[in-house]
């Protein structure tokens, strides 16, 4: 903003006069330039002078209603008037603003079009020019000698500006009745026909304020009121001198403000007051219209839109419009900004409407800029989303990294506590081998939780190869036999008194001579039974006392392979029936005592419920049942077979449900077992007296 006067008219009889040395004005010692010059920014309010308000008056007649606020009627769309000040603040405007366009087209290389606009110089020459304007005619009628009034005043502008175009009179023109004849002038500003009332020109215009008062209030001791008053400093001879008048003085000021302005490099700024109620709901169409001519706004649209609408640098324009042209979509980096934006808006259709500069795109249209904006809003939802999209999928990767940097560390620390604990237990079991019960007693380490699961499998490997330095002490042909003790172990220890476990396990009792002196006959009855129900070995046999669903006892012998559990006659040792296969045993029950009896449970209902028996009175329970599970458990892929021992254990015979009872104080006779019918579904078993 440049440095601009400031001038205040004081609408009185008193002449006004201008405040020299510019308005308000902000003055920064740091803001000297090189040379030491005092760079100065001034504020120039025009707006207080060109409409009404608080502080504006209207007069009914004399010259200041010419220089500031017309009297009479006008026909402008608003009560406020036009002031001369505002006639000739729109020439430098104007002329800037072609200045400004010749300027910019001469730097850019674009032919210059002479534009034609209106030149408010006319009206300003017609109130200005010397010995022919008003203010010359008026300062002239006041200095004549004799008696002139304000009607002679008015034939003689009459005369002199009877061929001008801007003014007229009803003396001139007859036919306008709207003008008072010898009262009214009509002058046509550059916004409209203003009507000026003659009366109290003459007196208005003269200065009755003489120097010396001037002088008087100059010398006064109040500071401000010495300061409005810079005239009182002129030498004595000037203070006799005649008073120049307010015409005068006004035109005076007026030239002095042109001239600071058209030398220094303003910037304008409009402001429209939208209606005189100060309410900011209310827009008055008329009131802005009026604003925007005395303004010089449509001179300076005219003057700009005579030229090219728009105009921009090259990179801004492909920098905002290149989303229009997949050419120039997302950069452009085939060359300089000047061939992208050809580029652009010769695939948009539009290059017949633009000039190309040095380095700026001119659009000569406005309809052609539009045409761009839209087009541009309508792929800006579609860039937004774009963007988001890409911003989200950022946000998204980082927080991926961080997570994927989380896990790693996670990991790490993960894998320090295994090494830790790893190192930790190297150092506990690092020379079990060479203990008595191979680690069996050392303690574990308490491991991390990520390694719970892990060192419940370290907890059975280890108890695995203690058992296998445990059984490496073992004779390789005692192994099979330890495997079955190993067997009946796990279902009877804690739970029966003897169970066997510290006798040799033979199996094949009826196949041994010293147990059974018809074991040819066995030997032979066995190999015809394998012959029709295929067995590979056998694994159990010994002669048993068994009872039926009618409670009839019988012995019989039991023999158990490979495959199935076969009852067998005591005498010639045939299958009485077809064997039972071992996946259909269900589980066994036997007693906790000595008695030796045992139940095999199968499905369909139909127990095997046998009292074993031995020559030697030896325990076979533990063996038979180690034989039976380690059997089954081969069988069916290392399933277990359920054992359980209880004193009144239970069975079913013919589909129903028994319990069998061991009567400690019947001993059976001749040492043969006895199951005899009790009360209700009981069986009353009574063992033999060695057994008990």
């Amino acid at each position: 903003m440049g440095v601009a006067e400031r001038t205040e008219f004081v609408p009185t009889k008193i002449p006004p006069r201008p405040f020299r040395g510019g308005g308000r004005e902000f003055k920064d010692r740091s803001g000297m330039n090189d040379g030491g010059k005092l760079m100065l920014i001034a504020c120039l309010w025009l707006y207080s002078l060109l409409g009404a308000g608080k502080s504006h008056r209207f007069f009914t007649g004399g010259s200041e209603s010419l220089f500031y606020s017309p009297p009479a009627a006008s026909t402008c769309p608003s009560p406020r008037r036009i002031p001369t000040l505002t006639c000739r603040t729109p020439i430098p405007r104007t002329e800037l603003v072609l200045k400004q366009e010749q300027e910019e087209y001469r730097r850019e290389g674009i032919t210059w079009v002479h534009i034609e606009y209106f030149n408010n110089q006319i009206i300003c020459d017609l109130v200005e020019e010397p010995h022919k304007g008003i203010i010359s005619i008026l300062d002239e009628a006041c200095l004549s000698v004799g008696k002139v009034t304000d009607v002679l005043l008015l034939e003689t502008m009459d005369q002199k500006l009877k061929g001008h175009q801007h003014y007229t009179s009803r003396r001139l023109n007859p036919q306008d009745k709207a003008l008072s004849h010898g009262e009214q002038f009509r002058i046509k500003h550059y916004a409209g026909d203003v009507t000026y009332s003659i009366i109290g020109f003459l007196d208005k215009n003269k200065d009755s304020l003489f120097q010396d008062f001037k002088r008087l209030l100059y010398n006064s001791k109040d500071g401000i009121l010495s300061s409005m008053w810079p005239e009182g400093a002129m030498d004595i001879t000037k203070t006799t001198k005649r008073p120049q008048t307010a015409g005068t003085l006004f035109k005076n000021s007026m030239i002095a403000l042109v001239k600071t302005l058209t030398s220094k490099e303003p910037h304008y700024i409009r402001c429209i007051k939208p209606n005189d109620q100060k309410s900011p709901v209310i827009f008055d169409p008329v009131r802005i219209e009026h604003q925007v001519r005395y303004l010089g706004l449509l001179e300076n649209t005219r003057v700009r839109r005579a030229g090219y609408a728009y105009r921009q640098k090259y990179e801004k324009f492909l920098h905002r419009y290149k989303m229009l042209s997949h050419y120039t979509w997302p950069n452009y980096h085939a060359g300089p900004a000047k061939d992208g934006t050809k580029l652009l808006l010769e695939d948009r259709g539009v290059a017949h409407d633009v000039e190309y500069g040095k380095t700026k795109i001119f659009l000569r249209s406005p309809q052609t800029l539009f045409a761009l904006e839209q087009s541009r809003s309508q792929l800006l939802p579609g860039i937004v989303m774009l963007l988001q999209k890409m911003w989200r999928g950022a946000i998204a990767r980082k927080r991926y990294r961080r997570m994927l940097a989380v896990r790693r560390i996670i990991e790490a620390y993960r894998q320090y506590r295994m090494r830790k604990y790893i190192l930790q237990l190297c150092k506990a079991f690092k020379d079990v081998k060479r203990t008595r019960d191979f680690g069996k007693s050392t303690r574990w380490p308490i491991p991390p939780k990520v390694l719970e699961t892990g060192v419940k499998y370290l907890k059975v490997i280890h108890r695995r190869w203690w058992a296998a330095m445990i059984l490496a002490r073992v004779p390789k042909q005692d192994l099979p036999q330890m495997r079955i003790k190993i067997a009946a172990a796990d279902a009877l220890v804690g739970k029966r008194t003897s169970w066997g476990f510290h006798r040799d396990w033979k199996g094949n009792y009826l196949g041994m001579i010293s147990f059974n002196s018809n074991s040819g006959t066995f030997t032979s009855s066995v190999s015809s039974l394998r012959s029709k129900d295929p067995f590979s070995e056998i694994l159990f046999s010994c002669m048993v006392r068994k009872v039926n669903k009618h409670n009839k006892s019988a012995d019989r012998a039991i023999l158990i392979t490979d495959t199935a559990i076969f009852k067998l006659n005591p005498k010639n040792f045939r299958a009485m029936k077809s064997g039972i296969p071992l996946n259909m045993v269900t589980g066994m029950t036997v007693t906790p005592g000595g008695e030796q009896l045992v139940i095999m449970h199968v499905k369909g209902g139909n127990d095997f419920v046998l009292s074993l028996q031995s020559p030697v009175n030896e325990d076979l329970v533990g063996e038979a049942v180690g034989v039976l599970r380690n059997a089954f458990r081969r069988k069916m892929g290392g399933a277990e077979l359920p054992v359980g021992v209880s004193a009144r254990p239970g069975c079913s015979l013919g589909n129903k449900a028994r319990n069998i009872t061991v009567e400690g104080d019947a001993p059976a006779s001749k040492g043969i077992p006895v199951f005899r019918k009790g009360a209700g579904k009981t069986i009353l078993y009574s063992p033999p007296a060695s057994a008990q």
